[in-house]
C-alpha cells in the first residue's frame, strides 16, 4: 500500500474560479514527501544534522479532476526512479478529490544538496534505506550517474 495523507483543504488554496491554485497541489506534494522522509526516519532535524537538502530539478504536474472549497485531498507517493547511492529519485504524487477521484498526478525528479559545498551529494550512511518501503511504480527504473569530473 503507498504512502498516503489525508488534508483538510484551506481557503488560501482557492482561486477566484473557485477551484484549488495550481501551485497548491505542488506545495501538498512537497509536505507529503517530508512528511514521508521524517516517517523513514529522516526527518528535517536530520536534514540540518547532516546539513543537506532536498532539490527539485524538475516538477511537472498534470491535471485531472477539479478540487472545491471544503473537500479534503489525499496525496500519495511513489518512487519511479532512484540512483544506486540514492542520491537522486523520482517521485510520483497522486492527488485525490474527496470522491476518491484522481485529480492531479505530480511528477518530481529530485537530488540531494550538500548545503555548504552547493554540490550533489549521496546522503548518509543512516539515509540509505530512505525509499526502501516506498511503493515503485510500475514504471520504476534505476537513475544511471555519469561519471564526475
Amino acid at each position: 500500500m503507498s504512502y498516503q495523507v489525508t488534508f483538510a483543504t484551506k481557503w488560501s488554496d482557492f482561486d477566484p474560479n473557485r477551484h484549488m491554485r495550481h501551485t497548491a497541489y505542488n506545495e501538498y506534494a512537497a509536505e507529503v514527501r517530508v512528511r514521508y522522509f521524517a516517517e523513514q526516519n529522516f526527518s528535517i532535524k536530520e536534514f540540518t544534522k547532516y546539513n543537506l537538502g532536498p532539490i527539485l530539478f524538475t516538477e511537472e504536474t498534470s491535471f485531472r479532476k477539479e478540487i472545491h472549497i471544503g473537500e479534503n485531498i489525499s496525496v500519495t507517493i511513489k518512487v519511479s526512479g532512484l540512483s544506486a547511492n540514492n542520491e537522486r529519485w523520482k517521485i510520483v504524487h497522486e492527488v485525490f478529490n474527496e470522491a476518491g477521484k484522481l485529480s492531479a498526478v505530480i511528477k518530481v525528479f529530485g537530488a540531494w544538496i550538500d548545503l555548504t559545498k552547493r554540490k550533489l551529494i549521496a546522503p548518509p550512511k543512516e539515509a540509505e534505506d530512505l525509499f526502501l518501503n516506498a511503493v515503485k511504480t510500475d514504471d520504476f527504473e534505476e537513475i544511471i550517474l555519469k561519471n564526475k569530473a
